[in-house]
């Protein structure tokens, strides 16, 4: 029997850490990369380290109820100081470890925060900055100890320094962490996570330990989740994904979870862990595939026909394999020798080899990204969710994966579709409130305890939820039909040349949309076809590339025309912005979800030209660089007419 399956009594992660401890203490729980060496630490290991962080705080000062924000890269170090500060009754609040001093100012101050605990030099200095104007934040703990010898103030302390303070206070004390953690409770505050903030300043989501530990516990009972599992955390620890994941489902099933050295190197890292339990956003996978295209097209003839005709082979038989379905002796045999040549490969590249569960959510993904790794034999599923869920809304089921749905209620999940078509849902994961925002909470969240997605769809008569788009992005053209457009971004990014789409459509006569190109795979494309270029602008105005992109559209407009639904949605006017949408210049959120508004506001000049008819579009944009400057660039953009087909008739559509 798992461990997700036992002790359900115990509503805590510092509780189901003691647990973990005493019953597979010698298992191993976390990994860290370090200067090309892999670290590890078993159960047994991390709870010591937890019990010396948690005494140390409390030397320190810190109390039940006090805000401590964390912020870094994903770090053993730091997912243990989350939990010692949860054993003692503290509320941990994550931050985007990208995120700039201002935008990290808004949610320190917002949350109250006296304690910091950082990663390193950089995140230091973030905290400094920020106390200039915050005088609350009393106390700043720092992981990384390179470049920080000449850090002299008080309230400045090394992770290290709070440790050997917390066993000083320990040998004082023998009996503080156990009875600390005894009094945790399931109502507890878990932690404090900020919204991305699509349409206005983030908002603080109050998650109990209730809310993570039994949406951890229920997932991780309906996928069979042992302490066997290997995850890889990559992904921001703001993100309430990698709360459940990394650290709810982990302490309820007990298994590792390795962190990569940095960034840049997560796949090589992913490859060398061959993780079993795995995450990413849609545009993770889509990188990835763009990626093996890019590739693939610089390999020999041979190769290339390889691939493409066992990739046929795959699409036609490996989702039923993998659904253990009934497949013909010829296809299995065929697809066997796939996996020999081509399949095997290329997941071993990847690092997706081990893969038994595998989600994909946040946005939709291409149906043929989607069908392209299932085809692989990677056991890939959609689900659905949110901050205010605790993340499981939806699950697909095994054996019940549709590209064009996101599943069923997960365990304990409650569903239902407003009057106005949109997704409502109640759970164990339902979160408190926002943090000083009665108003909000009350909005969201009613009497009865259903809460309001903002996203509009249907369950059809299987039971399976399907997400048609933003509710309050659905819009009408003047004529009446629906506009929906995520729906139409999404498409257009399935395109590996196309990194970023936005459309606009509503209470307007016809669709247009801004595209922003992907420069690693166009600019593959530049280096075979002899095509110089010297920038991203210059490269995003190049006629042949522009010529390229107007494919890809008329490509999406074609398959819209055998929608009944969306064919008068097609794009009749696009062009190929001067820049890339960046979270920096506020364009995006930290998870990469387009700010309307900004965009509407920002580019609005080039919004008129595309429906009045120009030719061309100038626009003059402020940008932020890497060192915080500030800079403008301005471009006349060129703007083109895109073909678009006349809807299919039924028959025709059939």
């Amino acid at each position: 029997m798992s461990l997700a399956s036992q002790d359900t009594e115990l509503d805590s992660f510092p509780k189901l850490l003691l647990r973990n401890a005493e019953k597979i203490g010698d298992h191993t729980a976390n990994r860290e990369k370090e200067f090309g060496i892999w670290q590890s630490w078993t159960w047994r290991e991390v709870c010591d380290n937890v019990h010396d962080l948690a005494c140390g705080f409390a030397a320190l000062g810190l109390k039940r109820g006090d805000r401590m924000v964390i912020v870094g890269d994903n770090r053993p170090h730091l997912y243990w100081s989350m939990v010692a500060a949860q054993a003692i009754g503290a509320i941990p609040v994550p931050l985007y470890q990208d995120s700039v001093a201002e935008e990290m100012a808004y949610v320190v101050e917002h949350a109250g925060a006296r304690f910091a605990m950082v990663e390193d030099q950089e995140q230091t200095d973030k905290m400094l900055l920020i106390q200039e104007g915050y005088r609350d934040l009393e106390t700043i703990i720092y992981e990384d100890e390179r470049g920080m010898r000449d850090y002299a103030q008080d309230f400045v302390y090394s992770y290290t320094a709070v440790q050997a303070l917390g066993r000083d206070f320990a040998a004082k004390n023998p009996n503080f962490f156990r009875e600390s953690i005894a009094e945790t409770k399931g109502e507890d505050i878990a932690i404090m996570v900020y919204t991305s903030g699509t349409t206005g300043k983030p908002k603080g989501v109050i998650l109990s330990q209730n809310n993570l530990v039994i949406q951890g516990r229920n997932a991780a009972q309906q996928e069979q989740l042992t302490e066997k599992e290997e995850l890889i955390a990559y992904l921001p620890m703001a993100w309430v994904g990698d709360n459940v994941f990394s650290l709810a489902q982990s302490y309820v099933a007990g298994f590792c979870v390795s962190c990569p050295e940095s960034q840049a190197t997560v796949i090589a890292d992913t490859r060398e862990i061959g993780p079993t339990y795995f995450f990413a956003p849609p545009r993770i996978f889509e990188n990835l595939l763009t990626n093996v295209l890019i590739r693939m097209e610089d390999a020999g003839s041979l190769k290339r026909k390889l691939f493409d005709y066992f990739m046929k082979v795959a699409r036609k038989v490996g989702p039923e394999i993998l659904d253990g379905k009934q497949v013909g002796f010829k296809d299995r045999l065929l697809y066997a020798l796939g996996d020999l040549v081509i399949y095997g490969p290329l997941k071993n590249t990847m690092g997706y080899s081990r893969i038994r569960v595998a989600y994909t959510a946040g946005e939709a993904i291409g149906p043929d990204i989607f069908l392209f790794y299932r085809a692989l034999g990677i056991n890939l599923k959609q689900i659905y969710g949110s901050t205010e869920a605790s993340v499981f809304v939806t699950i697909q089921p095994d054996g019940e994966i549709k590209a064009d749905t996101v599943g069923k209620p997960a365990k304990g999940v409650e569903l239902q579709i407003a009057e106005n078509g949109e997704v409502l849902f109640r759970s164990p994961g339902v979160f408190i409130e926002y943090y000083k925002n009665p108003e909000a909470t009350k909005e969201t969240k009613d009497a009865e305890g259903w809460v309001h997605t903002g996203d509009a769809g249907l369950i059809g008569p299987d039971g399976h939820l399907k997400i048609i788009d933003r509710a309050k992005d659905v819009g009408r053209l003047n004529n009446g039909t629906m506009f929906a457009p995520k729906f139409l971004e999404n498409k257009l990014k399935f395109f590996p040349q196309i990194k970023e789409a936005v459309a606009f459509g509503n209470e307007r006569d016809q669709v247009c949309a801004f595209v922003c190109i992907d420069l690693e795979a166009m600019g593959s494309w530049a280096e075979r076809n002899n095509v110089p270029y010297a920038s991203y602008q210059e490269l995003a105005a190049d006629a042949k590339v522009l010529e390229i992109i107007k494919e890809k559209v008329e490509q999406v407009n074609m398959d819209l025309a055998n929608d009944p639904l969306l064919s008068d949605s097609q794009i009749h006017r696009f062009l190929v912005l001067h820049k890339e949408l960046d979270a920096d210049d506020g364009e995006l959120t930290r998870t990469r979800k387009v700010r309307r508004k900004i965009i509407n506001e920002r580019y609005g000049s080039l919004i008129k030209a595309l429906y009045e008819g120009a030719a061309s579009g100038y626009i003059e944009t402020e940008v932020s660089y890497e060192d915080g400057r500030k800079g403008m660039i301005s471009a006349d953009l060129t703007i083109l007419d895109a073909k678009t087909f006349p809807k299919a008739t039924n028959s025709a559509a059939a």
